[in-house]
C-alpha cells in the first residue's frame, strides 16, 4: 500500500519522515498523477486557505474529491481537518471545504501561533499511555455529525481528533509529537 502525503504547502516533511520510519512506502502529492498513485493520503497541517487555492491551481481538487468518495482511506491533521470538514468558519469566502468528514470546523479557534499549546491526550485505540499533542494556530471542531465518532479531547471536552468512516482527523500535530504511535495507528487501519 502506497500512502501519499499532499505536498503543496505547509508540514508535509515530517509526515513522510514518519511514514518512511514505520517503513511505510510513501510519496509526495503535488500533481493529479501522484494522487492517482496513493491508495491513501496524508492531508498535513499548513495554510489552509493557501492550502485550498493550491488544489485547485494543482488541478486536485476533483479527483481528490472523487477519491475520498470512493473511501480512500485519509489523515487529515490541523489545517487537513479543516480542508476535510464539511463546513468550515472564518475560512475565505473562495475556501471550498472538501466534505469527506460531517463536522464544522472553526480555523484558529484558541488564537494565533503565539497562543499555540501541548497536552497529553488519551486517544482512543492507542495503548502506552497519554499521547503528546502539539497544537499550533488549533483549528476547533464545534459540531459533530451523525456518525463522526470522538477519538481524543482536551481536558475541557472539546473534541480534537475524529474519525468518521475511513477519515481520520486532528486538531494537533502528531508528526510534530516525536511519538510515531498516532502515524502507526492510522497505518494499521488500511
Amino acid at each position: 500500500m502506497k500512502v501519499g502525503v499532499l505536498a503543496l504547502q505547509g508540514g508535509f516533511r515530517p509526515h513522510v519522515e514518519a511514514l518512511s520510519a514505520l517503513g511505510a512506502d510513501n510519496l509526495e502529492v503535488r500533481l493529479p498523477r501522484d494522487l492517482a498513485q496513493a491508495d491513501a493520503l496524508v492531508l498535513p497541517g499548513g495554510e489552509s486557505t493557501t492550502v485550498s487555492r493550491l488544489l485547485q491551481t494543482s488541478e486536485l481538487v476533483d479527483p481528490l474529491r472523487e477519491r475520498l468518495a470512493t473511501g480512500m482511506p485519509v489523515l487529515g491533521t490541523c489545517a487537513g481537518l479543516i480542508l476535510l470538514a464539511s463546513e468550515v468558519l472564518d475560512g475565505r469566502p473562495d475556501q471550498v471545504p472538501l466534505g469527506a468528514i460531517d463536522l464544522t470546523v472553526r480555523r484558529n479557534a484558541h488564537g494565533r501561533q503565539n497562543e499555540s499549546f501541548e497536552a497529553a491526550l488519551e486517544i482512543t485505540g492507542l495503548s502506552g499511555g497519554p499521547f503528546p499533542g502539539v497544537f499550533i494556530r488549533v483549528p476547533g471542531i464545534e459540531r459533530l455529525g451523525q456518525g463522526v465518532e470522538v477519538l481524543a479531547c482536551l481536558s475541557s471536552g472539546e473534541p480534537v481528533a475524529a474519525r468518521q468512516g475511513r477519515v481520520t482527523v486532528c486538531a494537533f500535530h502528531p508528526e510534530l509529537a516525536g511519538d510515531l504511535r498516532f502515524h502507526q495507528h492510522f497505518l494499521s487501519s488500511l
